[in-house]
């Protein structure tokens, strides 16, 4: 009786409506009062999957009303199902008061769903589509015979990936903790680094076939309204039946597609995104990937890493100096040895000269064949590295590099010092902390050897001065590629080549045009 009485006071404190919460972007297929011409609707439209669960319940009258839980295995959590949705519906419905009991089936589900179940987000749906969508997103369906509404409530499950260490983007000194395949989680992980209510979130679903949720993350009051506001036209322009990962959207908003050079900067690491967005910047991140998109991305941002911020500003500044020296190796190393060993010997010292002339007597091949096979091999090499399982992956590599470099020199068909010259390049490409723009550096670097076989340092120079040409050009949603180089902007220098020390970093990149350009501690607006 203590428990009769409890949830007829529960139930008379609940309004008899749901307030409707999610409404389709089109009208769709209206659901009827008939609870098994729905059900059968719903079977029809996922092919009687057998992964959809369909629990129906008869109230204790004989069997003429009926509710039903509906559910996709997998998706949601059963057991949360069965502990937060099927025991308290149950048991309210077996101890149902006799006033109750004579209400519509919609207005009694409705009390049910806000007085009884122990669930925080609700929400109630009339039509087909959205109901199926909240289903293939994990949510749980709540259905009454002679009810045309539905009560969906989250029930996100499964299985997945927890947080673990960032693989692509690695520290010593640092936060161990990396993006997962979840949004939300995503999201809380960001959260935890920015605990501030202008932390705003817009929400998008694009894909017609996947409807992949991608959520738009920014600084109100810091990030200019223009940028957000061109991200957002930008993502509603997409039509496409599907988003599987987040390179889809950045080759579909990027502002240039036939460029080598990444204009939109990704990674899996929640302090990266977080100290993108303390500076003006703007998050996209897309449901079902770890790898998260930062704009605007500009040149100079492929070379900093997370951990130029952990250390002191000496260290941090030695080792971007160290990160452009390598891209220009990984860039010119060949093609400076090809001109210079086929049209320019005189700018060797002579002891050099006569070792690389006594090298080269037994290659039957110009320097640029040469490199162009080493170059070729080197690369074979690093992409079955990369595509083979892990545990033989790195020794397939290195063996590889090892046995073939060494036998071609001893077959006389590649020089020693076309080896050396190779794998340094190789090495110093490995240094940019961006794998996209280590990819860049790989594809221009056989466009320079050809200049450079062609017309010596002429051609490099030639090649180079088109390449920064190209670079100037570009544009990452409205802001100059190579600022704050080009244009010139002597204020952001403090965190460009050399980071000054933190004390010295207090505004904001002036390139971003911040609407709060101060870093220092304000009271919020």
């Amino acid at each position: 009786m203590g428990l009769h009485r409890m949830i007829q006071r529960m139930l008379k404190r609940t309004s008899p409506s749901l307030e409707p919460q999610h409404r389709p972007a089109k009208h769709g297929i209206s659901l009827q009062p008939d609870l098994s011409g729905n059900l059968e609707a719903i079977r029809s439209s996922c092919g009687n999957s057998p992964d959809l669960v369909i629990r129906e319940i008869e109230l204790p009258d004989g069997g003429e009303r009926k509710f039903a839980v509906i559910y996709v295995d997998g998706l949601t959590d059963a057991k949360s199902i069965n502990h937060f949705i099927l025991d308290p519906l149950l048991l309210a419905i077996r101890d149902l008061p006799q006033e109750l009991a004579a209400e519509p089936n919609a207005d009694l589900l409705q009390r049910l769903a806000r007085s009884v179940l122990p669930v925080g987000q609700i929400l109630e749906v009339s039509e087909m589509t959205p109901l199926l969508q909240g289903l293939l997103f994990g949510q749980a369906a709540i259905m009454a015979d002679g009810s045309s509404r539905v009560i969906l409530i989250g029930m996100k499950g499964g299985e997945d990936r927890g947080v673990q260490e960032p693989s692509a983007q690695t520290v010593i000194r640092g936060p161990k903790e990396g993006f997962t395949e979840d949004l939300s989680t995503n999201i809380a992980l960001v959260r935890r680094k920015i605990r501030d209510p202008r932390l705003w979130l817009e929400e998008f679903r694009i894909g017609r076939m996947t409807h992949t949720r991608i959520t738009v993350m920014y600084l109100k009051g810091t990030a200019k309204e223009e940028v957000i506001q061109e991200v957002r036209s930008r993502l509603e322009r997409i039509r496409i039946d599907g988003i599987l990962e987040s390179g889809y959207i950045e080759e579909l908003i990027q502002d240039r597609t036939f460029t080598p050079f990444p204009t939109m900067f990704h990674s899996e690491r929640p302090d990266v995104i977080a100290a993108g967005l303390l500076e003006g910047r703007i998050a996209i991140l897309v449901d079902g990937t770890p790898f998260v998109l930062l704009v605007p991305a500009l040149f100079p941002q492929f070379f900093q890493a997370a951990e130029d911020y952990y250390q002191r500003s000496d260290i941090a500044t030695f080792l971007r100096i160290l990160r452009y020296i390598s891209f220009f190796i990984a860039l010119l190393g060949p093609s400076l040895y090809i001109a210079i060993t086929t049209f320019h010997h005189e700018m060797l010292p002579p002891p050099l000269l006569i070792s690389l002339i006594a090298q080269r007597g037994r290659v039957p091949f110009p320097a640029f064949i040469e490199a162009l096979m080493m170059e070729v091999t080197f690369e074979l090499l690093r992409e079955a590295g990369v595509r083979l399982p892990r545990a033989v992956g790195q020794a397939v590599s290195i063996v590889g590099a090892l046995v073939i470099g060494q036998a071609a020199v001893e077959a006389g068909i590649i020089s020693a010092a076309m080896v050396i010259v190779v794998a340094i390049t190789a090495i110093s490409s490995f240094v940019i902390p961006a794998y996209n723009m280590g990819i860049a550096v790989r594809m221009l670097r056989f466009g320079l050897m050809g200049l450079a076989a062609s017309f010596g340092l002429y051609g490099m120079i030639v090649g180079l001065i088109l390449i920064i040409q190209h670079l100037c050009g570009l544009r990452s949603f409205g802001v100059p590629y190579m600022t704050p180089f080009s244009p010139v902007s002597l204020s952001d220098q403090k965190d460009t080549i050399a980071r000054a020390p933190l004390w010295g970093l207090f505004s904001r990149p002036r390139f971003l045009s911040p609407q709060n350009p101060d870093r220092e501690d304000t009271p919020p607006t």
